[in-house]
């Protein structure tokens, strides 16, 4: 169950000491899968890269920006290139910013969109062009609760507007590329045992988890345990979902 033997993973956003990209990347490898890594940050790939090299997992890491269609289209011939095929695209790489609508400008929107939303654009276009020529693929990308209840945990309007576009893109995306055998799911994690949520001043970190039913951040091994299972052989059958993993702090 739940291997990934001879399957090529490509992991945006995992350049991270201690972030969910990391640990999505890990668990993959840990599943049979070859890694592949990438994100703006080069010295934070490399770390990652030699961490699961020395877990015995094969892995690589290419610096990339996903928000420039050229990096995109670079990166993916050369995964294509060295290994021959992508069987998963998990689209993790996010950008998030605390501010009010009052005082959020234009180019905040922006800034915001263009990687939550239009560089996961870029990259899964590219992406399923490899996995309609293979008639297979898997897709997760990372949404949020924020996405969901309109924000109450951290970022502004414009990363909540940005997470609820990448439920609409995905579900869409799931009609047109069901019939290559490419299925496309999200996940929508509330709050997360990440740096970000260390550095909630005390008293906003005890109002967010007071909201929690389950009385604590999740962690990141919970998120990347749902992501590995949706890119699995075994949720064939799943396709335009989202996965709320957040303990209860938003139930549909």
């Amino acid at each position: 169950m739940l291997e990934f033997n001879g399957q090529v993973v490509l992991v945006t956003g995992a350049g991270s000491p201690k972030g969910i990209g990391r640990t999505i990347a890990q668990t993959f490898g840990k599943q049979g899968a070859t890694v592949v890594i990438c994100d703006i940050n080069q010295a934070g790939l490399d770390a990652n890269v030699a961490e699961m090299k020395a877990m015995g997992i094969e892995a690589a890491g290419y610096a990339a920006n996903i928000c420039d269609e050229d990096s995109v289209n670079e990166l993916v011939n050369t995964v294509v290139e060295k290994y021959g095929r992508i069987d998963v695209l998990v689209n993790n790489a996010g950008v998030s910013q605390k501010v009010t609508v009052a005082d959020m400008t234009l180019d905040d929107m922006k800034r915001i969109f263009n990687v939550n939303m239009f560089g996961l654009f870029l990259i899964t276009k590219a992406v399923c062009e490899v996995m309609k020529k293979q008639k297979y693929g898997r897709i997760v990308h990372l949404s949020s609760v924020s996405g969901k209840r309109g924000g109450g945990v951290f970022g502004g309007a414009h990363y909540s507007a940005s997470k609820a576009a990448v439920l609409g893109f995905s579900k869409n995306l799931a009609r047109e590329v069901s019939e290559y055998g490419i299925t496309t799911n999200c996940v929508c994690p509330g709050l997360i045992n990440t740096e970000i949520w260390k550095s909630m001043p005390k008293e906003q970190a005890d109002a967010v988890i007071a909201g929690i039913p389950m009385g604590r951040p999740g962690e990141t091994q919970e998120v990347a345990n749902a992501i590995v299972f949706l890119a699995s052989k075994e949720a064939s059958y799943i396709t335009g979902e989202e996965i709320d993993i957040n303990g209860g702090s938003h139930m549909d």
